[in-house]
């Protein structure tokens, strides 16, 4: 399966009055580049994020949004502190009867004394949080991963379409170098035959002249290693994978192969031939960069 590095994922859960969103956003990247936009009560869990998420993506540039909510609204509770109360209870009696004061403690005055009432958050389940949260990662990195494989499958298809389509000019330019060389020796027996006039062409010379020619702009291995990466390409783009470096690097030697074509072309319509194979190349290069 090819997959194409932009792809979107999304996922949103509840459970137990909390709810974690997830969304997974990509570009093209030349390695894998996760961005994390995380909570901080989540910030704990940002390792295990980067890591369930490597399980898969292997290249683009990932941005990450996770968002949290707890609906709980018993999660805050009031603490009664009963023996900081006696204690203060005791001094306020003790200093009513030393300095001979009325001793007017209500149990209003005495929860407003420091930390006899206080609101205590309970405790989170973390393993729960993060089970919430691998959760909805992995239910959001699937979408993503079918998003990117659709993607890819079009790809595959207009990237199968284009070396097809090379291979016809390649096609062409072997086929329409036996017909340069005809018309090379014809145009050369026709010019030594005006220069000589009536004298008779040397037909040793004229066909070593041909051969020296033919070495010149002879493409034999060049369509041949063309064809070879024509097809290593169409092979990796069936077996699928990651293979978007794999496919760069063929794309290139291709660009390699058709510069060199184009630097020995004898003839116009193998110059353009050539023109067309490097424009389909460049095309091909661009699409590639967007395979994973």
């Amino acid at each position: 399966m090819i997959q194409s590095m932009t792809g979107f994922g999304r996922c949103e859960l509840v459970e137990e009055n909390q709810k974690i969103t997830v969304e997974l956003k990509a570009v093209n990247h030349r390695y894998l580049d996760l961005s994390v936009k995380i909570p901080k009560k989540l910030s704990p869990f940002e390792n295990t994020v980067r890591n369930l998420l490597k399980e898969y993506i292997q290249r683009g540039k990932v941005d990450i949004f996770i968002t949290y909510e707890s609906t709980d609204e018993g999660h805050v509770t009031l603490q009664y502190n009963e023996q900081l109360a006696e204690t203060y209870l005791a001094y306020m009696n003790r200093m009513a009867e030393q300095f001979g004061l009325p001793n007017d403690v209500t149990a209003y005055r005495l929860s407003r004394c420091p930390d006899v009432l206080v609101m205590e958050e309970q405790e989170t389940d973390e393993q729960q949080i993060q089970g919430l949260l691998e959760k909805a990662l992995r239910a959001a990195a699937e979408e993503f991963v079918a998003s990117r494989a659709r993607e890819g499958e079009h790809l595959k298809q207009d990237l199968l379409e284009k070396l097809e389509q090379m291979l016809t000019y390649v096609d062409f330019i072997e086929e329409h170098a036996p017909v340069i060389l005809q018309d090379y020796r014809q145009r050369l027996e026709t010019k030594l035959a005006e220069l000589l006039a009536d004298k008779q062409v040397d037909e040793g010379k004229v066909a070593a002249e041909v051969v020296l020619f033919a070495d010149r702009i002879c493409v034999d291995e060049e369509t041949v290693r063309l064809r070879s990466h024509i097809e290593a390409m169409k092979q990796a783009l069936l077996t699928g994978g990651s293979v978007g470096r794999k496919l760069d690097f063929i794309a290139q030697e291709m660009n390699r192969e058709a510069n060199t074509i184009l630097s020995k072309a004898g003839d116009l319509t193998v110059s353009d031939m050539g023109i067309n194979l490097k424009t389909d190349i460049e095309k091909v290069r661009e699409q590639i960069q967007n395979i994973e």
